[in-house]
């Protein structure tokens, strides 16, 4: 996502990110990682549980939400919902995905 802003940006797309991590491990990820984003911080898990991306108790990575991104239309309606696995070809998918939508429009 970070490498495509600029195209995000062109196409009238924010980018946001969310995690359960404080500020400060945002703050240090995001300028680690040169995010030209923000990154939200879900610290009482309350937008996690929102979006149903919270793993189960036993998990041995419940302390992270399952990584899942969603385009939102200027309305607030969720128009796709991707489960990520493969951050290699996600940009590009969601920008295809992007262009479709505002083909439609």
């Amino acid at each position: 996502m970070r490498d495509n802003a600029d195209r995000f940006e062109s196409l009238g797309c924010e980018i946001l990110g969310a995690s359960f991590d404080t500020v400060a491990e945002n703050l240090a990820f995001a300028r680690a990682q040169r995010l030209p984003f923000r990154l939200l911080c879900d610290v009482d898990r309350a937008v996690g549980a929102a979006y149903q991306v919270l793993r189960p108790a036993g998990d041995p990575l419940a302390a992270y939400p399952e990584r899942f991104a969603y385009l939102i239309d200027p309305h607030g309606v969720i128009r796709r919902s991707y489960a990520v696995s493969d951050v290699s070809d996600f940009a590009r998918l969601v920008l295809t995905d992007l262009e479709r939508l505002q083909e439609r429009a």
